[in-house]
């Protein structure tokens, strides 16, 4: 179990997540949009809608929902450059986990022969970057969604329920929940933790930095994420029920 006494640079409990901010709708023109904040960690969450689903899905009935994620240049102490031509694989790896956490909770037979296309741009990192964007996309997504259904676009809604995310990791054997960069850079663990609302998981990236982790580790990182992705689920609600 974390020790009570473990310090933290922002003066956080172990068990403790960064302060979960929204600010909606920052771009016109796209179905939805946001700039999701957890802690010093900020990223703009865009959804738009197009009216064709790509080539190997054509005449099938159904939706798809694809994600792209970038790293903005400012975004990090060192200016990132823009990847243009050739994604790096971190990039790929972000991309393809934020579209798969979200496919796993649309119905695409809901959705017709549609394409959702959500955009991740990273305005601020300080780690949890991945999981900061799957918990804003869903926002995103679910809002987009509520226009299109008054649009009289969609009849049902195809979000079928919630989806986030978070970060959890050991640091001389304490787990910590939502790490920031400074804890991030030397955590002898790191797990991305991706969850549903019905406490079923939809992914799990787990990496040992230096030495492997046993199961009772595991199990000890997972049973702090458990209760923090369920409030970040109600918080989620919470931002919702604002633009409603």
């Amino acid at each position: 179990m974390p020790s009570s006494n473990t310090k933290r640079a922002d003066g956080r409990g172990p068990e403790e997540l960064r302060p979960f901010q929204v600010q909606w709708d920052p771009m016109r023109f796209s179905l939805s949009s946001l700039i999701v904040h957890t802690g010093d960690t900020a990223v703009l969450c865009s959804v738009c809608l197009e009216e064709s689903v790509p080539p190997w899905r054509k005449g099938r009935g159904k939706g798809w929902l694809s994600a792209e994620y970038r790293l903005l240049p400012g975004s990090t102490p060192d200016r990132h450059s823009r990847e243009l031509l050739k994604l790096s694989g971190r990039t790929q790896e972000i991309q393809r986990l934020i579209g798969r956490s979200l496919r796993g909770v649309i119905d695409m037979n809901a959705l017709g022969e549609r394409t959702l296309l959500i955009d991740c741009d990273v305005i601020q990192a300080d780690a949890g970057t991945r999981t900061a964007s799957i918990t804003g996309a869903w926002l995103a997504l679910q809002k987009g969604c509520n226009r299109l259904i008054a649009e009289e676009k969609l009849s049902c809604n195809p979000v079928k329920g919630q989806v986030s995310a978070v970060s959890v990791g050991l640091i001389d054997g304490t787990p910590l929940l939502d790490l920031d960069y400074s804890e991030d850079s030397r955590a002898d663990v790191d797990l991305n933790v991706v969850m549903d609302d019905h406490g079923r998981f939809l992914e799990l990236q787990g990496t040992a930095e230096g030495a492997p982790f046993d199961k009772r580790q595991l199990d000890s990182l997972l049973n702090i994420a458990e209760p923090a992705l369920r409030k970040l689920q109600a918080l989620q609600l919470s931002f919702l029920h604002v633009q409603d």
